[in-house]
C-alpha cells in the first residue's frame, strides 16, 4: 500500500470550544460534522490515496467515516490531536504503507487537486512536507514518507516542531503552502475567514456553506444542519477495502 490519509477527530461535544462566544454547544457539534463530511468527501476524491482512516472516539464521526467508505480506528482515550495521529500512523504503518497524509477534519475547503498535486510531489522516502495555516505558524497537514519519519507534534507553534522534528531526523522539510488547507477553524477569526473562502467558492455544494447560510438566516442547529445535507454533493460510492 502506498499512501493513505489520517483524520484525527475530536468528540462533537468538545470540539471548537473557542468558538463558544459565538457559538452554543449543539451548533458547534453540528458544525464539526459539516466539516468532516466535507473533507471526507474531498479526500474520496483524491488521486494516489489508497485509503482514509479515522481516528476518533466520537460515534456520529465513526459512522459518517463508514458512510464514505473509511476505515475506523477507536480514541478511546481523546488524548489530542497528536496522539490520535500516533494511532492512526500506527495503523498505517500496519498496513504497510507507504506515505501517510495527516489531514484535520475542520478544512472543508480542501481541494482533492491540491491534495493530488501534493502527493504527486513527494513520492520519494525520506520525506517531510509540512502544509502551514493560514497564519504560517501551525500545521494543517502533514505528509510522512514513510509514516514514521517523525512524530507528529500539533499545537501552537507546530510548524517550527515539525521542521526541527525533519532535520534532526536527517530530512530537510518542504514547506507547502496550500490555498485550500489554509482554513481550518479554531476562533472566531478563523470562522469568518472560512465563511469569506467559502463564499468565494459559492459554486461548490458545501455541507458547510449550506450549514453557515443557514446559520446566517437565523436558523437553529438542527435546522441548519438539515440544510446542510440538502445543500451538500452526494457521496461516492464506498470503495471496497481488502
Amino acid at each position: 500500500m502506498d499512501a493513505v490519509a489520517i483524520l484525527p477527530v475530536k468528540r462533537f461535544d468538545r470540539a471548537k470550544q473557542r468558538l463558544s462566544e459565538a457559538l452554543g454547544p449543539e451548533t458547534r457539534a453540528a458544525l464539526a460534522e459539516a466539516m468532516l463530511r466535507d473533507v471526507l468527501l474531498a479526500l474520496a476524491r483524491v488521486t494516489g490515496l489508497e485509503r482514509t482512516i479515522v481516528v476518533t472516539g466520537e460515534p456520529r464521526a465513526a459512522a459518517l467515516a463508514g458512510f464514505f467508505g473509511a476505515e475506523v480506528v477507536a480514541d478511546d482515550r481523546d488524548a489530542g490531536q497528536s496522539a490520535a495521529a500516533g494511532l492512526g500512523l500506527a495503523r498505517a504503518r500496519s498496513l504497510g504503507a507507504g506515505r501517510a497524509l495527516l489531514v484535520p477534519g475542520d478544512c472543508p475547503a480542501l481541494d482533492p487537486e491540491e491534495v493530488t498535486a501534493l502527493l504527486a510531489r513527494h513520492m520519494a522516502a525520506p520525506a517531510v512536507a509540512i502544509v502551514p495555516d493560514r497564519h504560517g505558524t501551525g500545521t494543517n497537514a502533514l505528509l510522512l514518507a514513510p509514516p514514521d519519519a517523525i512524530e507528529p507534534a500539533f499545537g501552537p507553534g507546530s510548524r517550527a516542531r515539525h521542521e526541527s522534528l525533519a532535520r534532526a531526523a536527517g530530512v530537510e522539510p518542504a514547506v507547502e503552502p496550500l490555498e485550500s488547507l489554509a482554513y481550518d477553524v479554531d476562533t472566531g477569526a478563523d470562522l469568518e475567514a472560512l465563511r469569506a473562502e467559502l463564499d468565494r467558492r459559492k459554486g461548490e455544494r458545501l455541507a458547510t456553506t449550506a450549514m453557515l447560510d443557514a446559520l446566517a438566516r437565523g436558523e437553529g442547529p438542527r435546522e441548519a444542519y438539515a440544510a446542510a445535507l440538502a445543500g451538500a454533493e452526494p457521496a461516492p460510492p464506498a470503495p471496497r477495502r481488502s
